[in-house]
């Protein structure tokens, strides 16, 4: 080996990023960098090996399948894959990563042959660090801010998932939307402070109530929205009035150093076949809300 050979050898040993020669049928021919410490084996070990002697079948399956559409259109792919300690065996007697690790493949089709076998440059990226980033920033984005359950954006989303789900598979399900009555006096006879720990109560007391499946989230001020799978509408309003007991029987002294009862108002609806959008939906049950308000409050009023 030249000078020229060694030293390249020795830049390519030292890159940060794992690099695998892989053929057509998933076998490792050759392994290059990986200098981050991050890695948790020597990619050495997986040389002669291939994709199904290491990790589990669907996972081997998908990486062979984006090896092989590499080679099939000759151009370059990307993918982006989790390995946890169950994907990876403990090869040098060092066990996987006990966190998940989150990867960004380039797969490049190579010109050259080994064995007879066509390959690719499999080139993995760590990006565990900007994907955890990336999801604690996206929570950041759907939580609300004083209460800690979902906000009005994450209502949204969760609604247009399930309004696509009764589209296509008719799966039901229903809409509460309630207010607290009367919250301004709360705020006029204890301050702004101690009305935001009231609402933080009813949040935490409202969620721990609700069935697993159900969504809790902050509709906007002293209004909050619970969304119920797989639940009809004449399902949902017991639900609702059990809801409305609930808070009525809350002891909030602990928060307002007095005496303080708060009821609720609530509306109900249902996805219907005639809903062109979620936001029929939500008219609805706004609806229903004012209706509620409108004949003396603390109660359920529904709109199916």
């Amino acid at each position: 080996m030249n000078h020229s050979d060694s030293l390249l050898l020795e830049i390519l040993t030292l890159l940060p990023d794992k690099a695998f020669v892989l053929t057509e049928t998933g076998r490792y021919a050759m392994t290059l960098g990986g200098a981050d410490t991050r890695y948790y084996h020597s990619g050495s070990l997986l040389l002669g090996l291939t994709l199904h002697d290491i990790m589990p079948v669907p996972k081997a399956d998908g990486f062979l399948q984006e090896i092989r559409q590499a080679l099939a259109s000759d151009c370059p792919r990307s993918l982006h894959y989790s390995l946890k300690e169950s994907d990876i065996p403990a090869l040098d007697g060092t066990p996987g990563p006990r966190e998940e690790l989150w990867f960004e493949a380039s797969i490049q089709p190579l010109s050259s042959l080994i064995d007879g076998e066509r390959t690719v440059l499999w080139v993995a990226r760590n990006i565990t660090e900007s994907h955890q980033l990336r999801l604690e920033l996206q929570q950041q984005a759907e939580l609300d801010e004083l209460t800690g359950i979902f906000n009005r954006r994450k209502l949204m989303h969760i609604l247009h998932s399930h309004f696509s789900g009764f589209q296509r598979y008719r799966r039901p399900f229903s809409l509460i939307i309630f207010d607290v009555d009367h919250f301004k006096t709360v705020n006029d006879r204890f301050g702004h402070l101690i009305g935001d720990e009231v609402l933080r109560r009813i949040a935490g007391h409202c969620g721990a109530g609700l069935r697993e499946q159900d969504t809790l989230c902050r509709y906007g001020g002293e209004e909050f929205a619970v969304v119920l799978p797989h639940t009809s509408g004449t399902e949902a309003i017991p639900l609702a009035d059990r809801l409305r007991d609930s808070i009525a029987r809350l002891d909030l002294a602990a928060c307002t150093g007095a005496d303080c009862t708060l009821t609720i108002s609530a509306g109900v609806s249902a996805c219907l076949s005639s809903d062109k959008d979620v936001e029929t939906l939500l008219q609805r049950a706004d609806e229903a809300l004012y209706q509620a308000k409108a004949l003396g409050r603390d109660r359920v009023v529904a709109q199916l």
